[in-house]
């Protein structure tokens, strides 16, 4: 039986489709290989100088002294609410919150 030209065309295709996978995974092959077993190069990190102290550093503090604090709220200013009273709202003062969203209110479930 002889081979007819509609049956050759398919078969020379995948000929090509599988030499170009072979090639393709012994190309991947060979770098993977080439990739792990060639030595990295040897970094090297450069050493700093020794720490010097600063000039006149005895005479000066190591730490910086706690702040005084009395543990009180300052009185100068009082809290200011976050919704403005109807004057202040009338003058132009606007509130700092947004209004609050309406309450959405269900039935009650009821047991089955």
């Amino acid at each position: 039986m002889t081979p007819t030209t509609k049956m050759t065309a398919p078969r020379k295709q995948f000929a090509m489709a599988a030499l170009a996978l072979a090639v393709i995974t012994g190309a991947s092959t060979s770098a993977m290989a080439r990739l792990t077993l060639t030595p990295h190069p040897t970094r090297l990190a450069q050493a700093t100088p020794p720490l010097q102290s600063t000039p006149g550093a005895e005479s000066k503090p190591s730490v910086p002294s706690e702040p005084t604090t009395t543990g009180q709220r300052p009185q100068e200013t009082p809290p200011q609410p976050a919704r403005p009273d109807a004057e202040a709202r009338d003058a132009g003062a606007k509130p700092a919150l947004p209004p609050a969203p309406a309450e959405k209110v269900a039935p009650p479930i009821t047991a089955k």
